[in-house]
């Protein structure tokens, strides 16, 4: 399977259900139309797999063939979903890799634990052909994984629609990449997932695919208020869209019997479904999952954190400043992505600041006319602007902004109104 293979557009078809089955055909038919009448601005914006460019890109970074992948969009991964997958893996290090749905994303997952710590992938798919195609295409790039024929026979307690017969899973998983069954299975199938999440490690992540879809979108909202231990936040940085969960700490949510995702599965309900997004509740927000209000305080607080650990080693002579600056090398050990700096912009300092989760990069500038500026950049943990934001801490201003999953501060002793013309010179929303 490369760029020289045509793919279908659509999804394999499933296997035909009993007659003994038909109200839930019935059900599911339903979900899908009521979901499809209204969401076909974003079927129609997942054909596009992403730009050429990021695509070869992201080869090259892993040191695979321009051809080495098909045709991307539709049922397949977009780039900046399979940009995520390297990301977390280079940061996580994992051990154990569960994913749901092979394919691209198999052989992206493969490379990067290849060079990024050797852990193992476990994939399952629903296709018993399409598990031994797959096998033998990672077998071609001398990739060995565990992947699996899992057949959608099971019944979720809490969610509609068919899931995988799983077996032979880790203990604990450090990374869960979601991006099957199609939606064409159900809508909501994808929530399913969550009977993998009492098996994540500490600081493990969860990444779904298509999450801007109005589906994912209710599935986001219900697993929010099921696992309050992992952070979720939607990413739009792909053509399709990513959830991010970040699981912050051990605690495991409390069962909730009364929970009306239960019994979601009838025809009634499916019709009461379809009537609500006709009526435009989906376009006013109320899925939950839509831009909210930043909440940056632990950020801006981290931020001048470093600054304070910036200005103190400039003191020390017993502490050595690294003028070095690689973004290609902190990206790829990090997944921190840093933005370009102005011309004339001069680096005295890059070091690695520990976060609750993760290393940030916390870097000393100098520009052209000798203002010393401290910059952070963390990955983004709650919705916030691309245009910069100013705040203060303890004397020093501070602009703060996002560009995809990234997080960025400025941070000097000059007027708010400097400090947010230099951050504009850095910041792609300004």
């Amino acid at each position: 399977m490369t760029s020289r293979d045509l793919t279908g557009l659509l999804a394999l078809t499933e296997a035909r259900h009993a007659d003994s089955d038909l109200p839930r055909r019935l059900s599911d038919m339903a979900w899908r139309i009521g979901f499809g009448a209204i969401g076909w601005p974003w079927l129609l914006a997942s054909l596009s797999g992403g730009r050429p460019a990021d695509k070869r890109a992201l080869l090259d970074e892993l040191q695979l063939p321009h051809d080495a992948l098909p045709h991307l969009g539709s049922w397949k991964a977009d780039v900046g979903f399979l940009r995520h997958i390297v990301r977390e893996i280079a940061r996580l290090r994992p051990a154990h890799v569960v994913e749901l749905g092979a394919g691209a994303s198999s052989l992206i997952a493969a490379r990067a634990l290849q060079l990024h710590g050797g852990g193992r992938l476990h994939s399952f798919d629903q296709h018993g052909g399409f598990v031994d195609a797959t096998r033998q295409w990672l077998a071609d790039h001398a990739l060995d994984v565990d992947i699996r024929h899992a057949p959608l026979t099971h019944d979720s307690a809490d969610w509609p629609g068919r899931w995988y017969a799983i077996d032979a899973l880790p203990d604990q998983i450090d990374l869960i990449i979601i991006d099957g069954p199609p939606w064409s299975v159900h809508p909501l199938v994808r929530g399913a997932a969550d009977s993998l999440f009492a098996r994540l490690s500490p600081d493990s992540v969860v990444l779904l695919d298509d999450a801007a879809r109005p589906g994912e979108r209710l599935v986001a909202r219900r697993w929010r208020q099921r696992w309050p231990h992992i952070d979720f936040r939607l990413v739009k940085d792909g053509t399709k869209g990513t959830l991010v969960g970040r699981r912050r700490d051990t605690r495991l949510p409390v069962a909730n019997d009364n929970d009306a995702g239960r019994t979601l599965r009838h025809v009634g309900r499916a019709a009461a479904i379809a009537a609500l997004l006709a009526s435009g509740w989906i376009a006013r927000g109320a899925l939950g999952e839509f831009p909210q209000s930043a909440q940056a305080s632990t950020f801006l607080d981290e931020a001048a954190a470093s600054r304070r650990a910036g200005l103190l080693r400039q003191r020390m002579a017993s502490q050595v400043e690294s003028a070095t600056f690689d973004p290609q090398e902190i990206e790829r050990s990090t997944g921190i992505v840093l933005p370009a700096l102005p011309a004339g912009w001069r680096v005295t300092d890059v070091q690695l600041f520990p976060t609750a989760d993760s290393p940030a990069i916390a870097m000393s500038l100098r520009t052209p006319q000798g203002e010393a500026l401290s910059f952070f950049a963390d990955r983004a943990e709650t919705p916030a602007e691309a245009t910069p934001l100013i705040a203060r801490q303890q004397g020093d201003v501070v602009a703060y902004w996002e560009a995809g999953a990234m997080a960025y501060a400025l941070t000097s002793k000059g007027d708010a109104r400097r400090v947010m013309q230099l951050a504009g010179e850095i910041a792609p929303g300004a």
